[in-house]
């Protein structure tokens, strides 16, 4: 196992017609993080896009990966690369959209349910374990009656593509805040009132 890497998978679907939804939230953290270590995004063998580099110098080698799959079918993927860079789940960062936390809010944690979320449930299922860390981008939930497996596949509303980069930025912060300096300092920066 290698100590000095991390796979950071952003979950989402593919396609252009998908690029700008509350789902692909976790997608976006990733082209984010891709700028900050100049990496380009090219196709791997297990049904990834895949960027390399490192965010700091003397930092661990990153491996940013957006699964060629369906967000519901997330786990396959994620297994894949768990397997081709013979990582451990410890060393594993899923960044993802999250119904439960306010839009503009980011949460960390460790292990845990899925609380509904298919990515996560199909990842935990195929990789065998929850103890991942989850980077929990908040999209809050929908107004009035709005189904939320409808409100999920929606983009933005004005107001809060405003504030998207910014969101964006904190994801990509707290990605590179656990590799810097670990789980709990990260927590204790973006769990902290402002």
């Amino acid at each position: 196992m290698d100590e000095n890497i991390w796979l950071v998978a952003g979950l989402g679907n593919p396609g252009p017609g998908y690029v700008g939804h509350r789902h692909n939230v976790g997608q976006m953290a990733l082209a984010e993080l891709a700028d900050r270590m100049s990496a380009t995004f090219k196709t791997h063998k297990t049904n990834s896009l895949v960027a390399e580099g490192r965010l700091f110098p003397g930092g661990p080698r990153l491996v940013l990966a957006k699964p060629n799959t369906f967000m519901n079918l997330s786990g396959g993927p994620v297994a894949a690369l768990v397997k081709f860079y013979s990582a451990d789940a410890s060393r594993l960062i899923v960044v993802h959209d999250e119904l439960d936390i306010p839009f503009d809010t980011v949460r960390l944690k460790l292990g845990g349910g899925h609380g509904g979320h298919n990515g996560i449930r199909d990842i935990v299922s195929a990789i065998g374990t929850p103890d991942f860390i989850r980077v929990r981008v908040g999209i809050g939930r929908p107004q009035g009656r709005q189904p939320a497996a409808d409100f999920v596949l929606h983009d933005f509303a004005a107001a809060e593509r405003s504030a998207l980069p910014v969101l964006l930025g904190d994801a990509a912060d707290a990605v590179e805040l656990v590799t810097r300096e670990g789980l709990t300092a990260a927590q204790q920066k973006f769990h902290s009132p402002a």
